[in-house]
């Protein structure tokens, strides 16, 4: 029986583990040196927050393996020698494999600070950093201060972890405004105001110089680069972005750059090798898209691809539209299509915020042919289906606007903010767009 192996029980693994099962009788194992069972990486924040415990970020009972015949090995994995098909273990433990799919995910970058493996500095991306936050800072009396260190989304997702339980935060974030080379200047703005708002210290333009210990070798404090200024704290966290975690295929056969890189179909140059998720680099930038994608619907579609591929129906990989969504404190944020931080030349752009600062929408469209390229949704749902059923079709911005009132997501009984939003539209553009009323009959077609 042909026996495949997986390493990496992140979303990208497992999908394809379950699929493959779906589709297939092989043997199937996953390795992982993180945890015993698949867990919600997206969810570890609550986990911290107390809005659910550990077990509750498990999609799967225990049991479901075993039933589905689903191997599960815990170990590090430290050679794969693509020869003889096998992987070697740090305990010197080995596997056989017939065919192999790397799912190794993300570690967190480290830029050589000073202090940067001292206790008390850690990433917010495994489970063993979750056990060590709450080692660290169970509070404000054993931590009294602590500093995060780069300005992205893991980064404002401790930030508000850690301000849930009263802890003081400083937020060192290189760019001049949040996240500000993914977010239009109005957006990044509207977020420093929310991180600033919920008592975050918040320090734009600044960068880290070294950690110092205490006598103990724990974290003792942090100093600026830029001014000298050290900052007394007991936690720094480091959320500076993530790199494929693929150290332990370095030296082996298979080609890397970043990550370990694929074709369409998530093929390696290695026979019988294929690497999904955060840890994959494609040869070619699909679209506008970025050659490694660290985000969870891309790895799971990747596992539901190389599952169809390893059981003979081979397909290439089609991410579709691009879409993300997260969430700034209390400002949801979604994104579908391209709203690019600064407008490429055949863009032109449409923006309405509310008068409470918490609320936006910003519109990219083709200037000339006034085609639909991209919204950013700040404060406001917006419905998935719709935006990318728009984006297949090449709808105008007119189009869209127009029928915006079957986008909108918010619960019943939120203010509807549309008419207002079609108004100013028509205002700065000397349109005549008329708002028309939801469809329910479309909503029901797009969702069913």
């Amino acid at each position: 029986m042909e026996h495949i192996v997986i390493i990496g029980n992140g979303i990208s693994g497992v999908t394809a583990a379950r699929h493959i099962r779906k589709l297939s009788d092989k043997k199937i194992t996953i390795i992982s040196a993180e945890t015993d069972y698949f867990f919600s990486r997206t969810a570890l924040m609550y986990v911290y927050m107390g809005h659910m415990k550990f077990e509750h970020t498990q999609p799967y009972e225990n049991w479901f393996w075993k039933k589905n015949r689903i191997e599960l090995k815990k170990g590090y994995v430290t050679k794969v020698n693509s020869k003889q098909k096998t992987l070697h273990f740090l305990n010197n433990d080995t596997l056989q494999y017939d065919k192999l799919i790397i799912a190794t995910g993300s570690k967190p970058n480290k830029f050589g600070w000073p202090g940067q493996d001292l206790d008390g500095v850690m990433g917010m991306y495994h489970k063993q950093d979750l056990e060590n936050l709450e080692k660290y800072a169970p509070n404000n009396s054993v931590c009294k201060r602590a500093v995060i260190v780069g300005g992205g989304l893991i980064g404002i997702e401790l930030a508000e972890m850690l301000h849930s339980r009263h802890i003081p935060v400083t937020f060192l974030v290189r760019e001049n405004s949040f996240w500000n080379k993914v977010l239009p200047k109005q957006e990044s703005e509207m977020i420093n105001k929310e991180i600033l708002s919920n008592g975050i210290d918040l320090r734009l333009g600044t960068n880290l110089k070294e950690i110092k210990p205490d006598e103990n070798g724990k974290v003792k404090s942090i100093v600026i680069a830029e001014t000298g200024e050290e900052i007394p704290c007991n936690v720094v966290g480091l959320t500076a972005g993530v790199s494929p975690n693929i150290d332990f295929i370095k030296d082996s056969e298979i080609e890397t750059n970043q990550g370990v890189k694929v074709n369409r179909y998530l093929k390696t140059n290695t026979p019988d090798i294929y690497a999904i998720g955060d840890c994959a680099e494609q040869h070619e930038a699909i679209g506008y898209r970025k050659p490694i994608e660290a985000v969870w619907y891309t790895g799971r579609m990747m596992g539901e691809t190389v599952a169809q591929t390893i059981c003979g129906n081979r397909i290439p990989y089609k991410p579709g539209h691009w879409f993300n969504s997260a969430k700034f404190f209390d400002i949801e944020y979604q994104t579908y299509g391209w709203v690019w931080a600064e407008p490429k030349e055949n863009e032109a752009r449409f923006y309405w915020e509310h008068k409470n600062g918490k609320k936006c929408i910003h519109i990219s469209y083709d200037k000339n042919t006034k085609e639909f390229i991209g919204i950013n949704c700040l404060g406001i749902r917006m419905r998935h289906e719709y935006f990318d059923k728009a984006l297949t079709e090449k709808q105008t911005v007119n189009y869209v606007l127009e029928h915006l009132a079957d986008a909108n997501f918010d619960p019943e009984f939120y203010k509807l903010h549309e008419p207002e939003i079609v108004a100013k539209f028509n205002k700065e553009n000397n349109s005549n767009i008329k708002l028309k009323k939801k469809n329910w009959k479309n909503i029901f077609n797009l969702t069913s």
